[in-house]
């Protein structure tokens, strides 16, 4: 079973990266890649980036980078153009692009390109790091690789949850400034005496995958558990989280590590797991806050949810 499921991650890997490297001339259709991938937009964002150690825009973007820098040493095709092909639409902005990565304009890594020739210089790397070892290759008809393998001693427990009753409050924008939402729930709760009750949680509920959805439009939910019969603050939305069975593992420190725990969960771990994704959303449970812990100290489970 863990073989077949660790098949299944593993295919819809390598199905996206082909998918990737097809497309070059493209923009990426992110919906489309997880709709090929069976799997849902933030949870194929996860296992990607898990796995490969880079989000598929930021795959693709870099490919195209290479390619274009392998076409500035080729030949003498105008920058605009090789500009145009790697997805940028002015020069200006293809020129900050590649000298951000490559340390050089455009036109200087050319010259820097034909000096190596004329002489005994060593030419400049076209290729740029990344961990998947995924690069772009002239006449290539398509990625050579293979996937290296997550770490599956991640510490994670499978976990049988109830039903839980949340009233929430919607923060629109930054996943990052979810703060603002929770400290408007803790005015709203609080007033309503629902805070401090023996068990509450509280939780963060994240929709949107950030490499598919504007930062301005990314949806996201802080949340704290009611009782059933306990009536729900005015301003705040009743949402149902599904009893069921769950992975769960602990990160333990500042809340900026936790996309790359997410990342190890999802595409280390998960992949090599035998389980599979299950129906519902994944979410955070925040134990301590940052008034009570300084940053070190902050634990913070997070659950997916699993067949």
């Amino acid at each position: 079973m863990k073989d077949e499921t660790r098949s299944f991650y593993e295919s819809a890997v390598h199905g996206a990266v082909t998918r990737i490297f097809a497309r070059l001339d493209e923009a990426l259709d992110l919906a489309a890649l997880a709709r090929h991938a069976a799997l849902s937009p933030l949870h194929f964002h996860r296992i990607f980036r898990g796995v490969l150690g880079e989000t598929p825009l930021a795959m693709h973007r870099r490919i195209r980078l290479e390619r274009a820098a392998h076409e500035l040493a080729a030949g003498d095709a105008p920058v605009t153009r090789i500009a145009f092909a790697a997805g940028y639409e002015t020069h200006e902005s293809f020129t900050r692009a590649f000298a951000e990565h490559y340390g050089a304009s455009p036109s200087a890594f050319r010259q820097k390109i034909e000096e190596a020739r004329a002489g005994c210089a060593r030419p400049p790397q076209l290729e740029l790091a990344a961990r998947s070892g995924l690069h772009f290759r002239p006449g290539a008809a398509g990625p050579s690789w293979s996937i290296v393998k997550g770490d599956p001693a991640m510490n994670v427990e499978s976990k049988t949850l109830p039903p839980l009753r949340v009233a929430a409050v919607r923060h629109v924008g930054a996943y990052n400034a979810i703060s603002e939402a929770f400290v408007r729930l803790g005015e709203l709760a609080g007033k309503a005496g629902l805070l401090g009750r023996p068990g509450t949680q509280m939780i963060a509920l994240y929709h949107d995958d950030p490499d598919a959805v504007p930062v301005a439009e990314l949806r996201s939910d802080a949340a704290v558990t009611v009782p059933e019969d306990a009536a729900l603050p005015p301003g705040t939305t009743e949402l149902r989280i599904p009893g069921g069975t769950y992975a769960s593992t602990t990160h333990v420190g500042p809340y900026t590590g936790l996309s790359d725990a997410w990342a190890k969960l999802m595409g280390g771990w998960l992949p090599s797991s035998g389980c599979r994704i299950g129906e519902g959303p994944s979410f955070e449970i925040y134990r301590n806050t940052p008034m009570t812990a300084p940053p070190e100290e902050l634990v913070t489970e997070l659950y997916v949810p699993i067949v």
